[in-house]
């Protein structure tokens, strides 16, 4: 009686498997490249995390102008994919409703990633986020002054508040033409450790 159970089960299932008529989107996944960013943490004016993708510019510094951000703009293809070249984004940004505290709060377990993401998610690249340059060699090397980043996004350094915010953000262009226009919180929380990094910023703070 077991056996003829276990064939007519199998039958049913069978059956089912083979009325599917429905397509859905998901089943024809590709793959993609995502950025990846190393922030050099020696330049940051106040102690950062290299996990945390952010660095700091100090506003009770008098030499604020002359301070530097510097990261490293790269990207991984996980063997799927070839990047032939990245745009580059950037926006000056007011201070969120609720910012991230400092100095950065590791989470626990693992010592590792900042508790909260440190800047606003997802990261899509909007109307106010200016076109800096299309890059086309990797990694590629990024310095800015403050004042240099203050000229390239239009505001005045002086009236920069705590918790003010740059903002880079990057669209990648992979081997056969496709264009990844936008990537969502499960491709680059910095507080879970994601694969990519889909934008990098510096943060005003007065320390």
């Amino acid at each position: 009686m077991k056996q003829y159970l276990f064939i007519a089960a199998s039958l049913f299932m069978l059956s089912l498997s083979s009325c599917k008529k429905e397509a859905y989107e998901w089943e024809d996944y590709t793959y993609t490249a995502v950025p990846i960013i190393t922030v050099n943490t020696a330049k940051s004016a106040l102690p950062t995390v290299a996990n945390a993708k952010t660095s700091f510019f100090n506003i009770k510094d008098p030499n604020l102008a002359n301070q530097q951000f510097e990261f490293v703009l790269n990207w991984e293809g996980f063997g799927k994919q070839t990047v032939t070249a990245i745009d580059v984004y950037v926006s000056f940004n007011k201070r969120e409703a609720s910012a991230p505290s400092y100095p950065i709060v590791i989470s626990t377990p693992g010592d590792q990633y900042p508790n909260i993401f440190q800047y606003p998610l997802p990261s899509i690249v909007r109307t106010t986020d200016k076109f800096y340059e299309t890059a086309t060699t990797f990694p590629k090397t990024y310095t800015f002054t403050a004042a240099q980043l203050a000229t390239i996004t239009g505001f005045n350094l002086n009236t920069a508040e705590v918790n003010d915010y740059i903002l880079f953000k990057f669209m990648v262009t992979l081997a056969d033409g496709r264009k990844i226009v936008s990537f969502f919180n499960n491709i680059c929380d910095e507080s879970r450790g994601e694969p990519g990094d889909c934008r990098v910023g510096v943060r005003f703070r007065n320390q």
